[in-house]
């Protein structure tokens, strides 16, 4: 039942839009992904924190990252949740691996 839950969130959250200061701050490319390696797209250098959670909520990366370049290439196949802090701004957006 808890999954269930947490299934209801994920696909609340992702319609839920993000503050339109936050979408045009902080971001990531390509997506989907197909080479194992998303770019952060932000307009400042901060570091940023990265959190994805697989589709039952189970967290499957936390990372601190100094660059833009995050490597995923170990996730599988699938639909993710990601949410990119950096600074006081955070997103949270669908992220699909093929």
């Amino acid at each position: 039942m808890k999954n269930f839950y947490f299934v209801i969130l994920f696909f609340g959250l992702l319609s839920f839009s993000a503050s339109a200061q936050s979408a045009d701050q902080l971001g990531f490319y390509p997506n989907p992904v197909n080479n194992g390696k998303i770019t952060i797209t932000s307009k400042t250098n901060l570091e940023k924190e990265i959190v994805i959670h697989d589709a039952i909520g189970k967290v499957v990366l936390n990372k601190k990252l100094a660059n833009r370049e995050l490597d995923i290439s170990h996730l599988r196949v699938g639909i993710y949740l990601i949410k990119i802090k950096e600074g006081d701004q955070s997103v949270t957006k669908k992220l699909i691996i093929n």
